[in-house]
């Protein structure tokens, strides 16, 4: 009887040493993690600056929590198909959780299965899913912004302009005439962006009348065709161009710096994004004002959530703005 209680506590602590043994395993291997980031273009103005945010971070977090922590970066190119075959890619090379910047905002669904299947979560960032697609699984998170807080503030950055310069309506007849430069036909953020930011305009006291709008794709060198044409066909009609983002804006200048037009016979221009080249042609009243989309909040915001998913394990630390969604509040960057 006494052997057969020996032999069963003999049992019991193997048991618990075999426990303790792969516990500790379990914690090892938590100090080193593998990021994967896929990006719909990564010669995007705004998605390189908070890459380079996101890669600083990466290595500080790292540096104070002694955790290694290496990231693989790959390129969709503007291809949802290609930023698929990267999500599998990246999940094939080891990779602990996925950081995904959609190409396209409506298809996640291929990702998001591949991704559940083989348990690795994922944190979409800047183009956010469709409503109801991070319900699927509970390691889906989204960090970004809140794009009707930026429309409305491009708007009252305007409303400011026009009442603090009556001049500014050129032809005095009390309607600002306006040009609107947008981003991806049927992009969220473009859509929500054009119509908030002309609503705040005129909630704000001012009537406005759309001359001309022209889709940009968020790029400079697209912009500054569109603009062309437009100057073109309205000339000194335009009282304001207002562009969903700083690259579109900025393509909007180099329209008029090639018309050879004065900056003070330009109209009102007004951007979003606050990249340093938005932020250069502000200072140099280039650009009227453009809005803070800021890069290194949303970056911060990323490595903690990495940090608490792949290293704690518990997200209850972080501040969610809803359920798993973390947002970034912009803010106003004008002349004075």
């Amino acid at each position: 009887m006494k052997n057969g209680v020996v032999k069963k506590l003999t049992a019991v602590i193997l048991l618990a040493s075999l426990c303790l043994s792969g516990c500790e395993k379990k914690e090892e291997e938590k100090t080193s993690i593998k990021v994967g980031v896929t990006v719909y273009d990564s010669h995007d103005t705004f998605i390189s600056e908070l890459m380079g945010d996101f890669n600083e971070l990466v290595t500080k977090k790292a540096y104070e929590s002694g955790v290694a922590i290496s990231v693989e970066v790959m390129n969709a190119g503007w291809n949802q198909s290609t930023q698929n075959s990267n999500v599998e890619d990246m999940i094939d090379n080891g990779c602990d959780i996925l950081c995904v910047n959609l190409v396209d905002r409506t298809a996640p669904t291929a990702i998001i299965d591949i991704a559940r299947q083989k348990n690795v979560p994922i944190i979409f960032f800047n183009r956010e899913p469709v409503e109801g697609d991070l319900d699927r699984w509970d390691h889906l998170y989204y960090v970004g912004t809140d794009a009707r807080q930026s429309g409305a503030m491009q708007g009252e950055i305007a409303a400011e302009a026009f009442t603090k310069h009556p001049e500014y309506d050129r032809n005095g007849n009390g309607e600002i005439e306006y040009v609107m430069i947008e981003g991806e036909s049927g992009h969220q953020d473009a859509i929500v962006r054009t119509e908030v930011s002309i609503s705040k305009l005129a909630d704000s006291g001012f009537k406005v009348k759309k001359l001309q709008s022209a889709i940009g794709n968020w790029l400079r060198p697209q912009a500054f065709t569109k603009m062309e044409q437009i100057i073109a066909e309205y000339g000194d009609e335009i009282e304001l161009v207002m562009a969903n983002n700083d690259d579109m804006a900025l393509g909007a200048i180099d329209a008029y710096n090639s018309a050879k037009i004065p900056l003070e016979k330009r109209p009102v221009i007004i951007g979003i994004d606050g990249t340093d080249a938005g932020v250069v042609a502000v200072k140099n009243k280039e650009m009227y004002g453009t809005v803070f989309n800021d890069t290194k909040g949303q970056a911060e915001a990323m490595v903690d959530l990495i940090y608490a998913e792949s290293v704690l394990g518990n997200t209850s630390g972080i501040d969610f703005s809803e359920d798993r969604v973390i947002r970034v509040p912009h803010s106003k960057i004008v002349g004075e």
